[in-house]
């Protein structure tokens, strides 16, 4: 609790001024139960896994990343083609991806990814952080947001259920909650490869493709 409660203090006080209303208005979600809507079919389809990969595939990655980070938007926009061709689509690598949102404008950009239908979350992902500028520095990124959600089908209206979902958006940040509890996650991008070890930084594919190989499958 003491690691969320200092995020929320950076966030209020070192975020860009423009959106410092709409991150007060979800600071609360990191003081609530997180539990109480576990069985909701929404929350259900946000929390489930978004992998790709072959499940018998010897080296499990799970990265932990935020759509606001830059960091994450230049390894999947430089390095994240090599990774899929070749790592992913030749059978070595399961590769999950989880929100782990360090600002309010990154929560509400994993909601709608993830919201999506599942063979949208990825084209989504790879949307959000090829043109992160367009909508994450955007004096109103929700109003940006929604025109990225139109081009992947979803209504004006779906948008804002979406954005105004109080447990699908609790649901995401405990999924934030539990990468820090089990994993001491506090950076992004972050890798867990085979559950074990970690990785953290815009990693070059080489650099990745080393760090990967160098662990015990």
């Amino acid at each position: 609790m003491t690691e969320i409660k200092s995020m929320i203090k950076n966030l209020l006080f070192h975020d860009h001024p423009s959106r410092r209303a709409l991150l007060l208005g979800v600071a609360s979600l990191f003081f609530m139960p997180l539990s109480a809507h576990a069985a909701d079919p929404l929350v259900l389809h946000v929390t489930s896994p978004r992998i790709l990969g072959k499940a018998d595939a010897p080296i499990k990655v799970i990265e932990l990343f935020s759509m606001t980070c830059s960091h994450c938007a230049s390894f999947h926009n430089n390095t994240f083609p090599d990774v899929k061709k070749r790592l992913i689509d030749t059978g070595m690598v399961r590769f999950e991806m989880q929100p782990f949102p360090l600002d309010q404008v990154a929560l509400r950009a994993h909601a709608l990814a993830r919201a999506l239908p599942q063979n949208k979350y990825f084209p989504m992902v790879s949307m959000l952080l090829k043109d992160i500028d367009r909508w994450a520095r955007n004096p109103d990124p929700l109003a940006a947001l929604l025109q990225m959600a139109r081009l992947a089908g979803m209504s004006g209206a779906e948008f804002d259920a979406v954005m105004n979902n109080r447990p699908l958006l609790e649901a995401i940040v405990a999924m934030r909650q539990d990468a820090n509890r089990t994993w001491q996650i506090e950076a992004t991008p972050s890798f867990v490869i085979n559950d074990k070890t970690i990785l953290s930084g815009d990693l070059s594919y080489e650099e990745f493709a080393s760090k990967i190989n160098a662990t015990d499958t």
